[in-house]
């Protein structure tokens, strides 16, 4: 159960209901409000461009989203991001290979490199030398940053679940 009550969208502001159309009914949708409407909708505005306008191949984001889930303990965001992994043709054996400890075989070249830069990330901030360089010649410049700021924003997202102990929706209520 949620630390804090859900906010009564009825009372949230027409712009942030305008950004929610087309999205899944998401408990997560229901929290943010409280956050003020600035916040609110740059949230949605970040979450919007890192999923719907990257240039970043789609499964390599959500190794990524995955990862930083799994590594920040986030129930929720792993559940839901396992879901989207499928739909954008994350094959089953990479999804298990992004848990922490497992067997990474299923996992390409690149993909290890992903998964060892968003560790270093996750844990110590800045990646080493080693791991960057690793990882930047694999990928444009843009992907680069927007691995960067897919590492940071799920970070936020994972500690926003986790604290405030947003609830999963109940089986169904997601396609």
């Amino acid at each position: 159960m949620a630390r804090i009550p859900y906010f009564d969208l009825a009372q949230a502001p027409a712009d942030y209901l305008e950004r929610l159309k087309g999205r899944p009914p998401l408990n997560l949708y229901r929290m943010l409000p409280h956050a003020g409407p600035s916040a609110s909708n740059g949230f949605l505005a970040l979450g919007s461009a890192i999923l719907r306008d990257n240039a970043l191949d789609s499964r390599l984001r959500e190794i990524v989203i995955l990862r930083v889930g799994l590594l920040s303990g986030a129930s929720y965001e792993v559940h839901q991001h396992k879901r989207v992994a499928r739909k954008v043709g994350l094959a089953e054996d990479k999804i298990a290979a992004l848990e922490p400890g497992a067997d990474q075989s299923a996992l390409s070249p690149l993909e290890r490199s992903l998964v060892a830069f968003t560790d270093e990330v996750v844990h110590r901030v800045k990646a080493s030398e080693t791991t960057f360089n690793a990882l930047a010649a694999q990928l444009s410049h843009r992907e680069l940053s927007e691995v960067l700021l897919t590492i940071g924003f799920y970070m936020l997202v994972s500690r926003f679940l986790e604290n405030l102990e947003i609830d999963l929706e109940p089986p169904g209520a997601i396609s």
